[in-house]
């Protein structure tokens, strides 16, 4: 039997599944990772500049932003170095770093988007009250809480992840993934169980959260004029459509998590296992910089 104490490394089993493609791969990695880096600093950039953007629904956006730079940071370099090598292996310390960050990222981004959904429902359902409800006091309270709520939650899963005695050292896939982890325990994984049941758990209630939200709007907006019912299309649309996204490659990656590698078509588990850092970072800016009629104002005066 093999304990954590004696396991340095991990070997990342994945990426023998790219090997026909590994040139293809690598290109369409750097092309997509700078995209990222440009579209997200773009609108970050574009609302600390504007002090007209200083509002709720923006703060929430750039904190957005700035959580697909913090995901991407913990899965691209990495990724680039593993498609330019011939041997595909992590530190055991790194391992879990990068299970850290990618893992809270993804909670952190449903955290926010929930709080998108809060804010769009105080500005269209109580319009009256929505300067005294989101006041400055209370975002930096919010704020703070979709940060640290979700890393608070990686620090308990990891460590006790760490905790296991594992009986092998390769991860069937692209990059250090929790689950991958637990599947080597030796020991029992109870704990874990439970444990990744809670956070699930807690963040199918953010999607819950989120879907009444929108159910509320909808009321709202039944009876309203067709007017009203444009500029809450208009200003809702691109959080609907993030949130669709986060919530389907979130699914994907759960749902991949527990099926063998082997059981599922290689290209298919390739992409599957990529579009869960892939397309969020990129479309979340791309598409409130093309819906949101203010951000793509003030991007076109920048350009």
């Amino acid at each position: 039997m093999t304990n954590t104490s004696i396991i340095v490394v991990f070997s990342l089993s994945g990426f023998s599944a790219t090997v026909s493609y590994q040139v293809t791969l690598l290109s369409l990695t750097l092309l997509c990772y700078c995209l990222i880096l440009v579209v997200n600093v773009s609108l970050i950039l574009t609302i600390i500049l504007d002090q007209n953007l200083h509002e709720p629904m923006y703060i929430f956006l750039c904190n957005l932003c700035i959580n697909g730079l913090y995901g991407t940071a913990g899965f691209y370099p990495k990724f680039v170095f593993d498609l330019m090598s011939d041997i595909h292996i992590i530190s055991y310390v790194g391992c879990f770093l990068q299970v850290f960050v990618i893992y809270s990222y993804a909670t952190i981004d449903f955290s926010i988007l929930a709080l998108m959904a809060y804010d769009r429902c105080v500005a269209i359902c109580r319009p009256l009250e929505y300067h005294s409800v989101m006041s400055v006091r209370r975002i930096a309270v919010l704020v703070s809480l979709s940060w640290l709520v979700p890393l608070c939650f990686e620090v308990m899963v990891v460590t006790l992840t760490s905790t296991l005695k594992l009986c092998g050292s390769q991860i069937q896939k692209l990059y250090c993934e929790n689950w991958s982890i637990v599947k080597l325990a030796c020991s029992t994984t109870i704990a874990n169980n439970i444990v990744g049941l809670i956070v699930i758990s807690f963040y199918c209630g953010h999607v819950l959260f989120i879907v009444y939200s929108y159910v509320r709007i909808i009321i709202v907006c039944w009876k309203s004029s067709a007017e009203f019912k444009g500029k809450v299309l208009q200003s809702c649309l691109p959080h609907v459509i993030s949130f669709v996204i986060c919530s389907v490659t979130g699914f994907c990656d759960i749902a991949l998590s527990r099926y063998d590698p082997e059981e599922i078509n290689t290209f298919m588990a390739v992409f599957l296992s990529l579009e869960f850092v892939v397309i969020p970072p990129v479309m979340n800016p791309l598409v409130y910089g093309l819906k949101l009629p203010e951000i793509r104002r003030h991007i076109l005066r920048m350009l």
